[in-house]
């Protein structure tokens, strides 16, 4: 076993830690803020090329749209409610509220310190400028204003608002103006203009060859563009929506709401109805938040908050464009010397030789994405689909892409005869919408369709392939820790395993009978499973780890995660670290637990990656007094996956694969010196550097130059 880090000696233990006390614990919201400033952080990094730190930025504002629209309108339910669960750390929800605002106000000002003085500058020395109105020549306006009458104002329908108007209605992160017009029977009116969301944000100016702007896919080249934001070209030109009417001013706005899908499972007697009806009241929700530029007159502040119930402290006004994600459009640019090198994922051995199949039949396979291609999960589905000795196919899916080839391949299946069972989880949030429309063309063709368990949301990722092979039937499986989306594979860390084990295999088969029928069974040979046994099976392995350590010494913990916040396993690794274990965490996102306590978490480390791709696969190492034991899976140590998600972690059996994982995927994640962040005692990450005559060691680049030469990961051909 490879030595992580230099070993860490821990104070002596004291057995009279009170380990349930707020001091110990970080708050969920604020930590999570800090995860978002490490975003920010990557943006404002010079050593990303250009195109990739705009990404980040908007990255950082899309992340903060979807905290206010689930974390903050949370929150602000609790506060109207007058009660709401107090966290571990004790913060009351109007004492979470108000440091969320104070830490944003701070986040913010380095974002727009970021694009005004930073990015936005660059982007012009490369020839890519994004301009106000104010900045174009007359032809350019004039030009801009053909292309206003013919595109966008026959979309454009203005609300007034007074006594026989009712305030319109503000769709959830819909652009408005709010326009102010002399109207020379009734003085002064009020009215919205919502900005159709069939555009884009950003509308290429045209150069004086060109007859008319492009307001397609942008369109890129070495030389000059020009771009100005789609409110200003409709601010620019109001006069033609209010004729007759002197145009006083008008304020880009826009409002977050509440995006909670509640879905009483008791209630509804047909799910997929109550999930549509459920969506289509969501953008009635309340809102949570309203985004004001900064020239915005009280008055009309007034009228906004007033009419959407707003208290002051939910209004941000700042002298950013607002909606700054949009500037994600500005990658789509085709100037490859303003972002990351392609790459190319491996292709294993395996694929070529005899078929997906054939290679699980003989051994356990292991790929990293997207260091490997995605190409071989897809292929496993299709395989099967289309191999005349598949009996049955049974699959989870939770988030799945628009265009997706394994829905594809499990409809192909049924058309070609096997026994198809998927379930779909419909209560994805923000995918259910797509979920819903996958569920109807699935059962369309024949497939038997679930939409998930009652109470829970259903976020493991399994699929099984039950095959008759020459020597009877076999369950062929894949576990990944990742959705089974071909898009985001590209940009996500995940492992994905596939195995004969006939044990797993059963456990397997014993799990979708209880998603699709009425099993009660709870203990399984080799999955660890959520919401039954997870939690205390993971609490148990830790307590056997301070058991080795006390008997043997030499104990160690090492987990990857995208988040840890569950009470209970913060309090075992505290129980650990006091009996002595090291241990080395790498939590991408949300961390409660505080390191480096005196007499609590002395050797505790806590590591967090934020960099090309998004770190999420999850990895669960027990030195296990030698004995090493290794756990994948789609589990977080949080109470929402441990108690209202059904999740499975399972174990490594090839012993290959459980020392890739241990000494080459935790190992390059412990000695990043070049993305990674320590979480700090007080709540801070602080950035590492290399020390002098230490290797630089940037955990994503590693592996994308070096994890097809060094890890000699292909198995060997099937005999």
């Amino acid at each position: 076993m490879t030595n992580f880090l230099p070993d860490r000696q821990p104070q002596a233990s004291d057995t009279s830690v009170d380990f349930g006390s707020p001091s110990l614990f970080l708050n969920r919201e604020l930590s999570w803020l800090q995860f978002n400033l490490r975003v920010l952080e990557e943006a404002e990094d010079p050593r990303h090329p250009l195109l990739e730190r705009v990404k980040f930025l908007a990255i950082f504002a899309t992340n903060l749209d979807e905290f206010f629209m689930v974390r903050v309108s949370g929150l602000r339910r609790q506060i109207a409610g007058g009660a709401g669960e107090i966290p571990p750390d004790a913060m009351t929800p109007a004492d979470q509220m108000l440091a969320i605002c104070r830490e944003l106000t701070v986040h913010l000002e380095r974002h727009y310190a970021c694009w005004k003085n930073d990015l936005l500058p660059r982007l012009h020395e490369v020839g890519i400028h994004v301009l106000h109105m104010h900045e174009l020549d007359q032809r350019e306006r004039e030009s801009m204003r053909h292309y206003f009458s013919r595109e966008i104002f026959p979309t454009l329908t203005p609300l007034a608002f007074d006594p026989t108007h009712p305030f319109p209605h503000i769709s959830n992160l819909s652009f408005n103006l709010a326009v102010v017009v002399n109207d020379p029977d009734r003085g002064e009116c009020f009215a919205r203009v919502k900005l159709p969301d069939v555009f884009r944000r950003l509308v290429s100016v045209p150069g004086h060859d060109e007859d008319a702007p492009k307001n397609k896919e942008l369109e890129g080249s070495q030389k000059s563009q020009r771009f100005v934001w789609l409110e200003e070209i409709v601010a620019d030109n109001l006069d033609l929506l209010f004729p007759g009417l002197e145009i006083v001013a008008s304020y880009p706005f826009r409002v977050t709401r509440d995006a909670e899908v509640t879905i009483k499972d008791d209630e509804a007697p047909d799910l997929i109805t109550a999930v549509e009806e459920q969506l289509e009241l969501q953008d009635f929700s309340s809102a949570v938040r309203l985004e004001l530029d900064a020239t915005t007159p009280q008055h009309i502040a007034e009228i906004l908050t007033k009419n959407l119930q707003l208290p002051s402290y939910l209004v941000y006004t700042g002298d950013d464009p607002i909606g700054m994600a949009g500037v994600v459009e500005l990658t789509s640019l085709e100037r490859p010397d303003l972002k990351d090198s392609p790459f190319q994922p491996s292709i294993p051995a395996f694929v070529s030789k005899g078929g997906i199949l054939n290679a699980v039949r003989h051994e356990d396979l292991l790929l990293y994405h997207p260091f490997d291609s995605f190409m071989p999960v897809v292929d496993f589905v299709r395989e099967a689909a289309n191999d005349p000795n598949v009996l049955a196919i049974k699959q989870t899916l939770y988030r799945v892409n628009p265009r997706s080839p394994i829905v594809d391949a499990l409809m192909e299946a049924r058309v070609n005869g096997k026994q198809v069972a998927v379930l779909v989880e419909l209560k994805a949030r923000f995918d259910e919408e797509n979920n819903i429309e996958w569920a109807r063309k699935l059962e369309d063709e024949g497939v038997h369709v679930i939409y998930g368990v009652r109470g829970l949301k259903t976020h493991t990722k399994v699929c099984l392939v039950v095959r008759r092979d020459a020597d009877g039937i076999r369950r062929y499986v894949h576990l990944g820790t990742g959705n089974y989306n071909v898009v985001t594979s590209r940009v996500y860390t995940d492992l994905s395993y596939f195995t004969c084990d006939p044990v797993i295999g059963t456990d397997v088969s014993d799990l979708f009978n209880a998603l699709t029928g009425y099993s009660r069974k709870k203990a399984y040979a080799r999955l660890l499973v959520a919401p039954t046994t997870l939690r205390q099976e993971m609490i148990e392995r830790i307590d056997r780890e301070i058991h080795h350590h006390r008997e043997h010494g030499g104990g160690h913990l090492s987990f990857k995660m995208n988040a840890l916040v569950d009470k209970p396993c913060i309090q075992a690794l505290y129980r650990a670290s006091q009996a002595g274990v090291k241990i080395d965490l790498q939590v991408r996102g949300i961390c409660c637990l505080r390191p480096g306590v005196p007499g609590v978490s002395d050797t505790i480390t806590v590591r967090s990656v934020v960099g090309r791709f998004l770190e999420h696969a999850r990895i669960y190492y027990f030195h296990n007094a030698g004995q090493h034991e290794v756990l994948l899976g789609s589990a977080d140590l949080m109470p929402r996956n441990l108690d209202r998600r059904v999740e499975i972690l399972f174990p490594v059996l090839h012993p290959q694969w459980r020392e890739t994982l241990i000494n080459d995927i935790l190992a390059v994640g412990l000695r990043d010196n070049v993305q990674a962040r320590r979480l700090l005692t007080d709540g801070s990450y602080e950035r590492l550097h290399p020390l002098d005559g230490v290797q630089a060691v940037d955990s994503q680049e590693w592996l994308l130059t070096r994890w097809k030469s060094e890890l000699k990961k292909d198995a060997a051909p099937p005999k």
